[in-house]
């Protein structure tokens, strides 16, 4: 046993004995269970400012609360719609290359599914910046959460009709993966603009790297000392937001792939549910405000 372990072992049995015999600082685990209540609330997707709001104008304050809260979903649909349609339907990257692939080993029509599935996220990532797009246009405090509730509701879509849609084609896939890739392209569409690019949610390929540099500077011993050479310094927010995402993003896709295993296509209706309740309240708010306009107009 090395040193190290011996005096981690001291300090565990020392805190132990201290709870066992009644001297441990009660206050102290307090004040620690409620630090740790309040951090978890400021991750939960509370704030009704959610999804107005970007750029300079978002605080971080709310980029974790959408990071925690989508990265758990996308997580969540991607994992768990793998036991369902086989495929992940968010890594572009290796659908990419699965079209290389199948066209040097002349596997037409399953390079044509590969080139479907980028297409179809693609497309769902165009219809979310269209949407968010014309709700700017015309003024709308829900130009984001509209584009969520098409999702929720895509996401019930799939959750009733899975078993029927997977016997269906559609560009050479079954409709339950045409669905989903459209699904996972709105859902990083919409974060991406609402974020101004600084939270991605349905590939961890960026966040994993991003992450690393962050804790390759954080590792970083700076032993220089001209001051004209800037030191290397590790943004902690970054890094912290990084990793809540990918835990968020592992956590989803755990829940995701056990619900299902052993509920199936329906789980997506909580799914749905959640992002429902996400973009409900600006969708009331401009149709309270649209409401008030219809009945007293402005000259």
């Amino acid at each position: 046993m090395s040193r190290r372990t011996f005096t981690f072992l001291r300090i565990v049995q020392r805190r132990l004995t201290q709870a066992l015999q009644g001297n441990f600082d009660l206050e102290h685990l307090q004040q620690g269970v409620q630090r740790t209540s309040a951090r978890l609330l400021d991750l939960a997707p509370l704030d009704a400012d959610l999804l107005m709001g970007r750029g300079a104008a978002r605080s971080k304050f709310l980029n974790r609360q959408l990071a925690t809260s989508l990265a758990f979903v996308a997580g969540a649909v991607n994992a768990g719609g793998f036991l369902a349609v086989q495929t992940y339907t968010s890594h572009i990257s290796g659908t990419v290359s699965r079209v290389a692939d199948e066209l040097v080993l002349g596997h037409k029509t399953l390079a044509l599914g590969a080139v479907a599935t980028v297409a179809c996220f693609c497309a769902g990532a165009a219809s979310a910046s269209l949407l968010i797009s014309y709700g700017k246009r015309h003024r709308f405090q829900s130009h984001y959460a509209l584009s969520l509730m098409i999702e929720a509701v895509l996401l019930m879509v799939f959750g009733l009709m899975g078993y029927k849609l997977q016997a269906t084609q559609r560009f050479f896939l079954p409709s339950t993966v045409v669905l989903l890739s459209f699904i996972m392209g709105m859902h990083n569409s919409v974060v991406t603009t609402i974020s101004s690019a600084e939270v991605r949610t349905t590939h961890m390929t960026g966040i994993v790297t991003d992450l690393g540099i962050e804790i390759g500077r954080a590792l970083y011993v700076d032993v220089t000392r001209n001051r004209r050479v800037e030191r290397v310094k590790a943004n902690w927010d970054k890094l912290k937001l990084h990793a809540l995402i990918l835990s968020s993003f592992l956590g989803g896709g755990i829940l995701g792939a056990i619900g299902f295993k052993h509920v199936g296509f329906k789980i997506t209706l909580v799914l749905s549910g959640f992002l429902a309740f996400l973009a409900i309240r600006p969708i009331i708010y401009d149709l309270r405000v649209r409401w008030r306009l219809m009945r007293h107009p402005t000259d």
